[in-house]
């Protein structure tokens, strides 16, 4: 699991703000699950989605995140993934193809948080903001996500990743506004492609 409690420039968990927050969410109650369940439930409903809410910048690290308080799925993700790390909670990425306009094509990742809880394995959740017809809940083992697999083409992908993918932080640190994220979301194309090439990332 030593993957999945990492350090790393995205996922900078050891950042002062962070550890502050992770520390509020430990002292509440120790167990796991309960942390769990308040570091999702903040990220999701305190962090505003950045295409929901029109704001700008587009943010990656998880410091940056939280500093400015938005961010797309995949940023929020981050955050949440630092929060359970500096709880000694090991956790990691997961990714939907949804259909981008929930009409068919074109087709673009949306990103989840992957949970190790010891009595159940990975648990997914997603932090990305509720609105009407979107609940995504903590109600561990049953999963309550933001979207369901619906169309033809639309997909659950199984893995497990310790990082976020590369495109996907490529697109949000060189992306200057939440319109040129939403324009250029990825596809499932690049799992492949780093399937094949190393069998994971």
């Amino acid at each position: 699991m030593d993957e999945y409690l990492k350090l790393t420039e995205i996922i900078d968990w050891k950042h002062h703000s962070i550890l502050e927050k992770a520390k509020a969410f430990s002292n509440q109650r120790g167990d796991v699950y309960t942390i769990s369940k308040h570091c999702f439930e903040w990220v999701r409903d305190n962090i505003k989605h950045s295409r929901d809410f029109c704001l700008n910048p587009v943010t990656c690290k998880a410091s940056e995140v939280l500093k400015h308080l938005t961010g797309y799925c995949y940023a929020k993700n981050h955050l949440l993934v630092a929060l359970l790390r500096a709880n000694s909670i090991p956790s990691g990425f997961c990714y939907q193809r949804l259909s981008r306009d929930d009409n068919g094509p074109p087709f673009v990742l949306h990103g989840l948080t992957a949970i190790y809880l010891s009595k159940i394995g990975w648990y997914r959740v997603d932090p990305r903001g509720n609105k009407e017809g979107v609940n995504a809940q903590f109600e561990p083992p049953k999963e309550h996500l933001a979207f369901h697999i619906n169309l033809e083409g639309e997909a659950d992908l199984p893995e497990v990743w310790s990082d976020p993918l590369p495109v996907i932080v490529n697109l949000l640190q060189n992306s200057k506004t939440y319109n040129q994220v939403w324009e250029n979301l990825p596809d499932v194309e690049i799992i492949h492609e780093l399937t094949k090439r190393w069998g994971r990332y």
